[in-house]
């Protein structure tokens, strides 16, 4: 098999075994590419790919574009912010008129959830869901699986834990399918405020003690605190959630192994990791950055070779 079985990237939902293996193939070919003295190729040469954030975002928009020009796309970016859509145009006339300029892929982060599958069945180009409100970012979890499988050696088998703040994180959904998908057993764990309540319906352990966890588990990802997401206090502050809850040398050197540590980012240094793990060897946080360019230009590239309907 050489190209995915989908024409857009709207979620790991959508994606089986051999097309997570096919991208994590690709992406460790382009790996090399990017790693080397000339880092352009020139797969995506006559491909124009609009970026459209309706969101923040600064890693994400930075990966994408960067793999885009790494495959030689020619790249629109577009930012809601200073756009007609402060003037009340719709998602889907905003959309059009960036099509219209025949534009053939667009990278999409939305507040909404389910945003990208809406615009799925009215326009032709090829999407990109790059985060759509607290249900999934796809590329954020295909990357830190295959972060996982270049650390250790393989995922099917590997005990996972997700922790933090669960309830708002469309990186633990989207990671949690990822990882059951490639054969490994994932455990949630935070405050029972910040945990949905039918999450245990998915097939996740669920644990609130921090120390129990980080004992079961091979991988520790760490998950911010989302406040922007939040409407309400779900724990009494931040500074408690960092004493029950936060990741620090002291609990990692009191575990009788050791375990790899990640983090989407952006970090929230003291409070849910401190430094002194963020930076140390057991890290793979840098690795994680790097391998969402290799990941993302995977996506692109393969994803360019379905023609639309």
């Amino acid at each position: 098999m050489s190209q995915l079985k989908t024409k857009h990237l709207l979620g790991i939902k959508n994606l089986d075994r051999e097309d997570i293996e096919l991208i994590f193939r690709t992406a460790s070919n382009f790996k090399e590419v990017i790693n080397r003295p000339i880092k352009k190729v020139p797969s995506l040469r006559d491909v124009t790919i609009a970026n459209i954030f309706f969101e923040n975002s600064t890693r994400t928009k930075l990966s994408f574009e960067l793999a885009e020009k790494r495959l030689s796309a020619d790249v629109l970016n577009f930012s809601a912010s200073g756009s007609s859509v402060k003037k009340g145009e719709t998602l889907l006339d905003t959309i059009n008129n960036i099509l219209a300029m025949k534009v053939d892929m667009v990278v999409m982060r939305h507040a909404s959830p389910g945003a990208p599958h809406f615009l799925s069945k009215h326009i032709d180009a090829n999407i990109i869901n790059a985060g759509d409100g607290t249900h999934e970012h796809p590329t954020q979890a295909l990357l830190d699986t295959f972060s996982i499988l270049e650390r250790t050696g393989k995922v099917e088998g590997k005990k996972v834990v997700i922790v933090g703040d669960i309830l708002h994180s469309r990186v633990a959904l989207s990671n949690i399918f990822a990882l059951q998908i490639l054969g490994a057993k994932v455990m949630v764990c935070g405050p029972a405020t910040l945990l949905p309540k039918h999450i245990k319906e998915l097939g996740v352990e669920v644990e609130t003690d921090i120390r129990k966890a980080l004992e079961w588990c091979d991988v520790a990802n760490i998950l911010r605190i989302q406040l922007e997401r939040q409407q309400m206090s779900y724990f009494p502050s931040l500074r408690e959630y960092a004493q029950y809850f936060g990741v620090n040398k002291q609990l990692l050197d009191s575990l009788d192994k050791e375990i790899t540590i990640m983090h989407p980012g952006p970090i929230n240094r003291g409070i849910e990791i401190t430094s002194d793990v963020a930076d140390s060897e057991h890290s793979i946080i840098l690795d994680q950055v790097e391998n969402g360019v290799a990941i993302r230009m995977a996506v692109l590239y393969l994803l360019a070779g379905i023609n639309p309907d």
